[in-house]
């Protein structure tokens, strides 16, 4: 191949190496956007479960709370019943076991009661909780929906900016050899993203070992792209060196 096309092709690596960085950087920012996109939805999701989760202890405790007051009521009819059986009794003996009958009921109930007001108190503490929650969720929605319609904008501007990147990108890397895309991209992936690096006194500048002295020089003359024998990186050499 002729020089002029070597240093062409040089010169393309380089450009493409540049816009690689380019692109690298912005797909970058873009998943930093979407990695907050999806902490502010997770966020919200997660207080969410919370107050699903005090939803599902309340409506277990008013399901107590209504079997409670069932006893209740079944325990007033008992004492409402045999109070009135009291005018009735012509013993004495039977007058005192209704009257223990009676105290038991009472007893009975008022063990009720308190475990009734005992899921009361735990009911509106469990729903005090549930409307700081729903709080916290309309506070972070306001805050959410700013910033959600910013990453929205900026993801878009993104997309359109990678969308006419990737474009030159083809400009620049399909003009080259099968061979030497395939070389480029190897080094990219192996070489931490730098492929492409200068030749300067002698020395190579990607892994900064030295270059043979006849490998060095013949970079100035172009006949083929060299590599570096030390990190295999493609060479190139400024002009003014000549």
């Amino acid at each position: 191949m002729g020089g002029n096309n070597v240093h062409e092709q040089i010169e393309r690596l380089r450009a493409l190496q540049e816009l690689d960085h380019e692109l690298n950087s912005i797909r970058q920012e873009r998943r930093k956007l979407e990695m907050e996109q999806a902490e502010l939805s997770g966020e919200m999701v997660r207080i969410q479960d919370m107050v699903n989760g005090l939803d599902e202890e309340i409506g277990t405790l008013q399901s107590q709370q209504a079997e409670l007051q069932q006893g209740l009521a079944q325990e007033e009819a008992n004492i409402k019943r045999s109070e009135e059986r009291l005018p009735e009794i012509k013993t004495q003996k039977e007058y005192l076991a209704v009257l223990k009958e009676v105290d038991s009921a009472k007893k009975v109930n008022k063990d009720l009661q308190a475990k009734f007001d005992e899921k009361q108190a735990q009911i509106a503490e469990l729903n005090a909780e549930k409307d700081e929650k729903l709080k916290q969720i309309e506070e972070l929605k306001e805050r959410t929906e700013v910033r959600t319609s910013e990453i929205a904008e900026a993801l878009q501007e993104f997309d359109e900016t990678l969308e006419a990147k990737t474009g030159q990108r083809g400009t620049h890397i399909d003009p080259l050899p099968k061979q030497l895309q395939k070389r480029y991209a190897l080094l990219m992936e192996r070489r931490d993203g730098i492929a492409v690096v200068e030749a300067r006194d002698g020395n190579c500048t990607g892994c900064h070992m030295h270059l043979p002295p006849q490998l060095f020089n013949s970079l100035f003359l172009n006949p083929q792209i060299q590599s570096c024998p030390h990190c295999n990186r493609l060479l190139f050499v400024t002009r003014t060196e000549a």
